[in-house]
């Protein structure tokens, strides 16, 4: 039947344009001409149906709906294919390269040489112990040998607490130094004692590159029945060259604070000059006696670190400002 035959080639030519099309534009046009209403060759289908004898108009309408479905769900089928075609290109993802690891920040440098801290000094021996960063007079002069007229204790020189004072009924201000903790930890433990302490303390120093209101420090603190200085000495350059690496250079000084006896200023060289690291001595009898502890019987050394002046050392940051003015690069991988 010549009429079959036209619907047979009407199909195969319109399964081949929709193969061949490979874009949702190409397709409409093909989708104009085989199956559009005003225009396309659908049209001169029905034509031929209309033509078909009596008897032929069964076959030919069943075989005019079964053309017309599959060209219709071949032209569906495409359109899909090709818009899942255009996602994976635009996506540029190929599934047969490696992964690529996310880029994930860092801990803060303050906060590594804190850890790092902490690590090395455990392996000497020393627990790691905390204080309260809001003190009292007794603990942070009274205990610690400064007495009322020492310039230290200068209000100039102290963040103290108005409201906190009127509260407590005495003098509170932010800690000056760490050394707070190793009375309280004496105030509570008899010796042997091994001790660290780190974390922040506070003093209206003039900011400059090495100067901050706001820094870190590690305290440590021994005592025993025979500590010495040679102890001391030891214990500092071992950390010092633990962080820092073997190479580098210290050195102690004279000098005076009230609660060590005697004391010494730690220097570490950076380029051609030297560096204040933090102040040591063996621990001033007067503490001893203000914690119960009965200086004939026991002796001890105390330091106090800079963290900040470690951490710039090691990291290479020339003022020790740059840790606190919300670079982000610090938080990425230093």
């Amino acid at each position: 039947m010549d009429i079959l035959n036209a619907f047979n080639e009407y199909e195969t030519a319109a399964q081949s344009a929709i193969a061949d099309a490979t874009s949702a534009e190409q397709l409409e046009q093909v989708r104009i001409e085989f199956l559009g209403q005003k225009k396309g060759k659908l049209r001169d289908l029905q034509a031929l149906v209309g033509k078909a004898t009596k008897e032929e108009k069964p076959v030919v309408g069943k075989r005019f709906n079964e053309v017309r479905t599959a060209v219709t769900e071949k032209l569906e089928a495409r359109l899909a294919e090709v818009a899942t075609a255009k996602t994976a290109a635009e996506s540029d993802f190929d599934p047969t390269l490696p992964g690529q690891a996310m880029a994930l920040g860092n801990l803060h440098p303050i906060t590594r040489t804190i850890t790092h801290f902490r690590e090395l000094m455990g392996r000497f021996g020393f627990r790691v112990v905390e204080g309260p960063e809001i003190e009292d007079e007794l603990h942070n002069f009274d205990s610690l040998n400064i007495p009322m007229e020492h310039p230290a204790r200068d209000p100039l020189d102290n963040f103290y607490i108005a409201t906190a004072t009127a509260m407590a009924g005495g003098p509170i201000l932010l800690r000056s130094q760490t050394s707070t903790v190793q009375i309280r930890t004496m105030e509570q433990e008899k010796a042997p004692i091994r001790i660290v302490s780190l974390g922040r303390v506070y003093r209206p120093d003039a900011m400059d590159p090495t100067h901050s209101c706001m820094f870190h420090q590690m305290e440590g603190l021994m005592v025993d029945t025979d500590i010495n200085m040679a102890q001391l000495k030891t214990v500092l350059a071992m950390f010092a060259r633990s962080f820092l690496g073997p190479d580098v250079e210290i050195r102690f000084r004279p000098s005076f604070f009230p609660f060590t006896e005697p004391s010494v200023e730690v220097d570490m060289k950076w380029g051609d000059s030297w560096m204040e690291i933090g102040g040591a001595g063996m621990v001033d009898p007067n503490v001893f006696r203000s914690v119960g502890y009965d200086p004939e019987k026991v002796s001890g050394f105390a330091f106090g670190l800079g963290i900040e002046r470690f951490c710039m050392k090691h990291f290479e940051v020339d003022d020790i400002r740059r840790f606190y003015e919300n670079d982000v690069r610090f938080l990425k991988q230093f």
